[in-house]
């Protein structure tokens, strides 16, 4: 089974080998059928520390490496 991959904005890296990365999607409300956006953090795994805010990257989805840390970044866009 392929691994999951999202495509985010950073937008903290004052973690040791940890960035937070945004992602954003659009919904449809079921109802009203008026378009959304929807905004949900992941804590990704920086080996090198080399991504800083506002980098656009995407993110794979990898073994539980801590507690709430489920993600590896993979690359910029």
């Amino acid at each position: 089974m392929p691994k999951k991959q999202l495509k985010g904005v950073v937008i903290s890296d004052k973690m040791q080998k940890t960035v937070v990365i945004e992602v954003e999607r659009i919904k449809k409300h079921p109802k009203y059928k008026r378009r959304y956006k929807v905004h949900k953090k992941y804590k990704a795994h920086d080996e090198k520390e080399e991504y800083k805010i506002g980098d656009k990257v995407i993110i794979q989805e990898c073994r539980p490496m801590s507690r709430d840390k489920r993600w590896r970044v993979i690359g910029k866009i």
